[in-house]
């Protein structure tokens, strides 16, 4: 009956969170007993607390020859903490439908947690426990380890992961976010429980954490919980510098030989940097050439006019150290040669030309248009509004975005689209390719 209340009531706050809009939101900046800051939405139409966050400091301390052990710590937090073990802890959270969630990125690491209002004390203490005490049991790493080594084992074989990982060590040789976060099938052998308390040592601190929290709470009950599941980490993070770092790479071309029916295309270079002036154009001049929508050039030339592939695509990637343009596709070995071709020749084209006025203003519409759907459930709110955190864009960015997007002209769109695209790509193949072997590299 708990689930099944849950679920009913994580079902009705997209309903309300939807029809509250971006417009109507309001953000509070509040600041716990102990000092931490936070950004609350109250929404007391819905009995239930969702809270999001992120230590700075995720898959970049990972040390050079123990890749994934960031992945391995996320994966173990929820396996026992404090004076509960593993299935003592699972029952704490199935009997009082608790959702703890943890992830983790290049720069980093990411939480979250659902609760129904009646048990959110108990879940803020599960969440405390598991930060501040995880247990990192034997039983629980060896189990958790053998899971991850067959998934390693399955993506050895897997062109998605084969492309991407060649793309992310040939763009980034040497440097953290050239390491697989994942770690290896040589790497994840041999992390240990003192690697695992090392990182969370290290990194789980109250210093840069951002912290998110929408539901029905006010503001005194909120810093109350924040501190019951934070309180208790260090003030102070040990972090690991990380240098800055350009893709390197540009205009070579990779082919991994593996027999599958398709070949798997990752093209990328470099990107523009989420704090820079340029930023928002880029944004939009990225979304018309292949930002996901059926309306890019890149869907239209690739996939409606020749069916050469069932999706092509292409995104602005930042990170703290880096930016890059990243994108991808998959078709039919024999026609990946003619795929690549168009997606060279329509970057080429837009580096040179920029995008047409009429694309510039349906790009407009529809990004301001779209925005609401990433902030229509209350778990949506609050990974962006962690993101905005992270980002260092304000408060107030939600109502400013419309404004920044309508201020991007025609003669800022075309001077940007040849700074993000007239520089070359690096390019990497997995499959069985006809009529396409590796180049050597240009730079």
């Amino acid at each position: 009956m708990i689930r099944l209340f849950a679920s009913i009531v994580f079902a009705a706050v997209t309903l309300i969170a939807g029809a509250q809009g971006a417009s109507a939101m309001t953000i509070e900046k509040i600041v716990s007993p102990s000092g931490i800051e936070a950004w609350l939405v109250r929404e007391k139409a819905v009995p239930l607390i969702t809270l999001n966050y992120a230590f700075h400091g995720g898959a970049t301390q990972d040390d050079a020859d123990k890749s994934g052990t960031a992945h391995f710590a996320a994966d173990l937090l929820d396996e026992g903490a404090g004076d509960l073990d593993s299935k003592t802890f699972h029952e704490r959270m199935e009997n009082h439908a608790i959702e703890l969630g943890f992830q983790v990125g290049r720069d980093y690491f990411h939480g979250s947690l659902r609760a129904l209002n009646e048990y959110r004390d108990e879940a803020f203490g599960l969440l405390r426990l598991a930060l501040s005490s995880p247990r990192f049991d034997a039983e629980a790493i060896e189990r958790v380890r053998e899971q991850e080594i067959a998934i390693l084992q399955r993506d050895t074989t897997s062109p998605n992961d084969l492309a991407g990982r060649r793309w992310w060590q040939t763009a980034f040789p040497g440097h953290p976010y050239g390491r697989e976060s994942k770690g290896t099938l040589e790497s994840l052998p041999h992390i240990t429980a003192n690697d695992l308390r090392a990182y969370v040592r290290r990194v789980f601190a109250r210093n840069e954490l951002k912290v998110s929290i929408v539901g029905d709470v006010d503001a005194k009950t909120a810093g109350a919980l924040i501190d019951r599941a934070f309180g208790a980490l260090p003030e102070k993070n040990d972090l690991k510098p990380v240098p800055n770092a350009i893709p390197r790479g540009l205009g070579r071309r990779i082919v991994i030989d593996v027999d599958v029916p398709q070949a798997v295309v990752t093209f990328g270079g470099p990107g523009i940097a989420r704090n820079d002036p340029d930023f928002m154009a880029a944004y939009i001049v990225n979304h018309i050439l292949g930002g996901g929508s059926f309306s890019s050039r890149l869907y239209r030339e690739v996939r409606e006019k020749r069916g050469l592939a069932y999706g092509v695509s292409d995104s602005l990637v930042w990170f703290k150290n880096a930016a890059v343009l990243l994108g991808g596709t998959a078709t039919r070995a024999d026609r990946t040669a003619d795929a690549l071709s168009v997606i060279e020749h329509e970057i080429k084209r837009m580096a040179a030309d920029g995008p047409t006025p009429d694309e510039l203003a349906a790009a407009k519409s529809f990004l301001k248009g779209s925005y609401a759907l990433s902030l229509d459930t209350s778990g949506k709110i609050a990974v962006q509004l962690t993101q905005i955190q992270t980002d260092e864009l304000g408060i107030d960015y939600i109502q400013r975005r419309g404004a920044l997007i309508d201020a991007v002209t025609i003669e800022d769109a075309k001077r940007v689209a040849k700074r993000l695209y007239g520089g070359g790509m690096l390019v990497t193949v997995a499959g069985r390719p006809k009529g396409l072997t590796s180049t050597e590299s240009t730079e």
